[in-house]
């Protein structure tokens, strides 16, 4: 079984959306083997969103992602299941999000488009080891 990483963002979980999210995570056919409601504190968001250091947005998305709690989930499926649950999240901008995506149908901006998904079979251990490290592997 291959794992990812799933983060139902604040909006997600002001918008009352996370049981929605995870229903169509579910209706795939993919499983949660960990699921953990929790507000991210900066340390970890800075090393999350490490690759955007340096950005003029930087500092937006660390305090967007702490501003109220996140539900922080690993996903487990075959394959490559980040490709899997990146597929349902749809692209980044919810303006160009394909319609029946979770994007597409339900966020309204780029700034706060509901859900993070590991992009990368190495990003999901990294970022599962960031969140549950007694999970690393």
């Amino acid at each position: 079984m291959a794992r990812t990483l799933l983060i139902c963002k604040p909006d997600a979980v002001e918008r009352g959306l996370v049981g929605e999210i995870l229903r169509r995570v579910e209706a795939k056919g993919l499983r949660f083997s960990r699921l953990e409601l929790r507000t991210i504190d900066v340390a970890t968001a800075k090393t999350h969103y490490s690759e955007h250091d340096g950005k003029p947005f930087f500092g937006d998305l660390v305090d967007f992602i702490t501003r109220s709690p996140s539900l922080i989930a690993v996903v487990e499926g075959p394959g490559e299941v980040f490709a899997m649950v990146r597929s349902l999240m749809g692209v980044t901008d919810p303006q160009l999000a394909a319609p029946g995506t979770i994007r597409g149908d339900l966020a309204t901006m780029v700034s706060e488009n509901l859900v993070h998904g590991s992009d990368s079979a190495a990003s999901a251990e990294r970022e599962i080891g960031l969140f549950f490290p007694e999970l690393k592997s």
